[in-house]
C-alpha cells in the first residue's frame, strides 16, 4: 500500500524516442535518446546515455551561451559540436496552453 502521497501530475501518453549515436568532427562520440512528447511546450527530451543526464530542449536553450556544456558536462568545443547537431533535431518551440 502506497503512503499517502500529494500527487502533483501522474499522467500517461505514447511518445516517440529517436537514439542516435555519432562522432563529432572532434573526435566525441554522442549516445543520445531523444524523446517528443506533447509536454515541456513542444521542447525534447535529450538524454545522454552515457553519462545518464537529461535536459528539456528547445531552439531557444541552444541559444542560450554555455547551456549545452554546464548541463551536460562538455568543453566549450564539444558543446558547440552537439549543438549544431541538436539544432536539426529540437526545431522551434510551439506552445500549445
Amino acid at each position: 500500500m502506497l503512503p499517502e502521497y500529494d500527487f502533483m501530475s501522474d499522467t500517461t501518453e505514447d511518445t516517440s524516442t529517436r537514439f542516435v549515436t555519432f562522432i563529432t568532427p572532434g573526435m566525441k562520440r554522442f549516445d543520445l535518446a531523444i524523446t517528443t512528447t506533447s509536454r515541456f511546450y513542444g521542447k525534447k527530451l535529450v538524454t545522454d546515455l552515457q553519462n545518464g543526464i537529461t535536459a528539456i530542449l528547445g531552439a531557444d536553450d541552444l541559444e542560450e551561451e554555455g547551456y549545452l556544456a554546464h548541463v551536460f558536462k562538455l568543453t566549450e568545443e564539444e558543446a558547440a559540436e552537439l549543438e549544431q547537431f541538436l539544432y536539426f533535431v529540437v526545431g522551434t518551440v510551439n506552445f500549445t496552453d
